[in-house]
């Protein structure tokens, strides 16, 4: 006698919100006609409601602030509604401009190597507190969840690792830099070899110079050319694990939202089965199986 057996498995539903709270942010899928794929189609954002939202009257997503505070400095504290910051970042970066330019003036009247030391670091300043600015915005934007992809891209795009930080995956910090480090070596090596060689080729290529006869002038253009390459793919690697660096962030942001917890069960138990289509079946009456329920 054949038991059938029926398996029943039970997925939770939610339903997701996609923007922050009180967001006019909306995605409707609808079907491309030429493609028949199902797309998502945006609305667009003019640059009117960008404003409206700076003055409270609407919201913004996260990266359309990132971006806004990059043009506008203190934007991003406008919306978050952090007032008291708006003046502090003006004054520190104004600050810091302004006493780099007095000792760019000092520097090209005097010459002397520690004026324009001097108006290297605060210029260097000026920017640090721009940026800070910018990281400020992001890390207090208001969300309803405790983690925020986007916010996630947006460290690590800022400061590799940072985004491994915010997610909790701080084992994966060394290997990011470890991966930085590395390729900036060889990004430095293949230029000093590359910088080396290119010199030694327009050497060897003037019968005036000293070192003409002494090499072949192919074989060095052989090796400038190739400590080039060599250097354009180490610089590829490069943007490559920055790249990989914000991907694996962002990824593992959505990953906080699934319900990984220990609350996975499998249960069988007796029970009766109905057919479910009887006119197919010489059986139309109801059987005894087993009932197999699977939560996950």
């Amino acid at each position: 006698m054949l038991i059938p057996c029926l398996a029943i498995a039970q997925f939770p539903v939610q339903i997701k919100q996609l923007g922050p709270p009180g967001s006019n942010q909306n995605q409707n899928q609808q079907t491309d006609d030429t493609t028949g794929v199902a797309g998502v189609k945006r609305e667009p954002y003019p640059l009117r409601r960008y404003f409206k939202s700076l003055a409270g009257k609407d919201s913004m997503n996260i990266t359309r602030m990132w971006a806004g505070s990059f043009i506008i400095p203190g934007s991003a504290q406008l919306y978050n509604k952090e007032y008291w910051k708006i003046p502090v970042v003006y004054a520190s970066v104004g600050g810091f401009l302004f006493a780099g330019y007095r000792s760019n003036i000092a520097w090209q009247s005097t010459g002397l190597q520690r004026d324009r030391n001097t108006r290297d670091l605060l210029y260097l300043g000026a920017a640090l507190s721009y940026w800070g600015s910018v990281l400020d915005g992001v890390k207090n934007f208001r969300y309803h969840k405790d983690v925020l992809p986007a916010r996630a891209s947006l460290y690590s795009a800022m400061l590799p690792g940072l985004g491994q930080y915010y997610n909790g995956d701080y084992w994966k910090i060394p290997i990011i830099y470890g991966g930085i480090i590395t390729v900036g070596y060889f990004i430095s090596s293949n230029n000093s070899q590359f910088q080396r060689y290119k010199y030694l080729y327009y050497e060897t290529s003037n019968p005036d110079s000293p070192l003409a006869g002494k090499f072949n002038a192919q074989t060095m253009k052989y090796y400038k050319d190739t400590y080039r390459r060599f250097r354009d793919y180490s610089i590829l690697a490069g943007v490559f694990v920055y790249a990989l660096n914000i991907i694996d962030a962002n990824v593992f942001a959505h990953f906080q939202d699934f319900d990984v917890s220990e609350d996975l069960s499998a249960s069988l138990f007796p029970g009766i089965i109905m057919p479910v289509a009887p006119q197919f079946t010489n059986n139309s009456g109801p059987m005894v199986g087993f009932n197999l329920k699977l939560n996950f």
